[in-house]
């Protein structure tokens, strides 16, 4: 049993709040939270209504590290590995397609090349973003990349070009 485990080997996302800090866009009670705009009840170590969170985003929000049976290895804890991946976010053409955004600008290029492995291996579509910034400052908007057969990077690229979202 490592640190981040349980004694039923579940993992706790303690101390890790990179998803209340506005990696993962949301709205929590009416507050819009995205890169440089964190969830106000974020401390940076944990969240000050924890009991009374919401059930969405909050509660049933899953970050695929501690997801039962995640196959992320250990090190991809999000505040580690500076990318949060949320599995099986939509589908295309009947597979599961997974999401990773940066906690920061970019997905590090370790943990890309691993979620880049894993899409490959596993036969997942894999779309991951980039934040952007403008004089400095990080904007709701993102840049979204794909990997996998040509024809789902098509179908992304088709989506994107029109403006439509990508789930």
């Amino acid at each position: 049993m490592t640190e981040r485990q349980t004694p039923t080997g579940a993992r706790e996302c303690q101390h890790c709040t990179a998803c209340c800090d506005g990696w993962v866009q949301m709205t929590i009670n009416g507050h819009p939270v995205y890169p440089g705009h964190a969830c106000p009840h974020s401390t940076g170590r944990g969240c000050d209504d924890y009991a009374n969170r919401p059930r969405d985003p909050c509660i049933n929000f899953n970050c695929g590290w501690v997801v039962a049976g995640s196959p992320l290895p250990d090190w991809m804890k999000p505040d580690n590995a500076k990318v949060i991946v949320v599995f099986n976010k939509t589908t295309w053409r009947d597979l599961p397609v997974d999401v990773a955004v940066p906690v920061g600008r970019r997905i590090p290029p370790r943990a890309l090349q691993w979620l880049q492995g894993f899409s490959q291996r596993h036969g997942r579509p894999l779309l991951f973003s980039e934040q952007l910034k403008e004089g400095g400052v990080f904007q709701q908007q993102q840049l979204f990349s794909a990997h996998g057969p040509a024809e789902f990077r098509q179908h992304v690229e088709r989506l994107t070009a029109a403006g439509k979202p990508l789930w």
